[in-house]
């Protein structure tokens, strides 16, 4: 039962980050988890500092706060001229060195279990679980990136169109009476809450990967965003699958294992896919030269 968990919880996570990181995709976002799963560090500084407590929930929810105010931050940032990845390596980084300057300066003595709240293992997550009226109703990392998905399958279901035309045309969004910043804000927060909901279960470096990995691969592979999204939420629930059974036979780290087998996907997209594939572009071109030798010497 503690593997069925692993593998829902990873399941899970992939298809939250899935979703919304085929728009990062889209919009050339993509590193804005990495920036967001560093620079919320601070918030969980805060968060025990003002409650004196280690508890979760106090920590996850300093961490959305600051979460949110990164990507706030980064579109300031990027409206006053900066490029995209200049601003999110700013923010990010200057986040993340306040974070450490407040621990090194008012909570030195304390065990904030940073390697927990910021690279959380998944192998522990059938362990935490969440009781409701004294009843044990499982772990609450399924609980919590259960949960997470569902908001983003309903909220991007919901508003499909209006995301899909800000992504890939912000000026016809706007000629249409769409409210393109209210939607950035919302797919930013919705990728911050995913972020931020799914790190501490599972790893930050899981939910980066598969926020990009999946989405890149999918993206390779359809013209179309809505089979994309399909296709990435997939990729996220094989890899998840087989990385498990990948890392019991190695006894390897399982996030590292799920993460390996999802760049083995776009590694095989990357050499194969129809339209983008390397593998399939050389043998269109030799087919079009030869061709070409063939009618010249008639």
């Amino acid at each position: 039962m503690s593997s069925f968990y692993v593998i829902l919880t990873g399941m899970l996570v992939a298809g939250g980050c899935s979703i919304v990181g085929c728009f990062l995709v889209l919009r050339k976002m993509a590193m804005i988890g990495d920036a967001i799963s560093h620079a919320v560090l601070p918030g969980i500084v805060i968060a025990f500092l003002i409650s004196g407590s280690r508890d979760s929930v106090w920590m996850m929810f300093g961490a959305a706060v600051l979460g949110l105010l990164t990507v706030y931050l980064i579109q300031l940032f990027q409206q006053s001229g900066l490029q995209s990845d200049a601003a999110i390596g700013v923010v990010f980084t200057t986040l993340f060195a306040i974070g450490v300057l407040l621990i090194s300066v008012f909570a030195s003595n304390a065990h904030l279990d940073m390697d927990h709240v910021l690279y959380g293992e998944i192998a522990y997550v059938p362990w935490n679980t969440l009781e409701i009226v004294g009843f044990d109703v499982g772990p609450r990392a399924v609980w919590i990136t259960g949960a997470m998905f569902l908001i983003n399958l309903l909220v991007i279901g919901g508003f499909f169109k209006q995301f899909k035309i800000t992504s890939f045309d912000p000026a016809l969004a706007a000629s249409l009476g769409i409210p393109v910043v209210f939607f950035h804000y919302l797919l930013m927060s919705l990728v911050s809450l995913t972020t931020v909901a799914s790190f501490e279960s599972v790893g930050a470096i899981l939910v980066v990967g598969m926020l990009v990995v999946p989405p890149l691969t999918a993206y390779l592979l359809t013209e179309k965003l809505s089979r994309m999204i399909v296709y990435s939420v997939g990729f996220g629930a094989i890899s998840s699958v087989v990385g498990f059974y990948t890392a019991s036979v190695l006894d390897a780290s399982i996030a590292a294992c799920m993460l390996c087998v999802s760049g083995v996907l776009l590694l095989l997209a990357f050499l194969f896919s129809p339209s983008h594939g390397v593998i399939w572009q050389k043998l269109f071109q030799q087919r079009g030269i030869v061709g070409e030798v063939g009618e010249d010497s008639k």
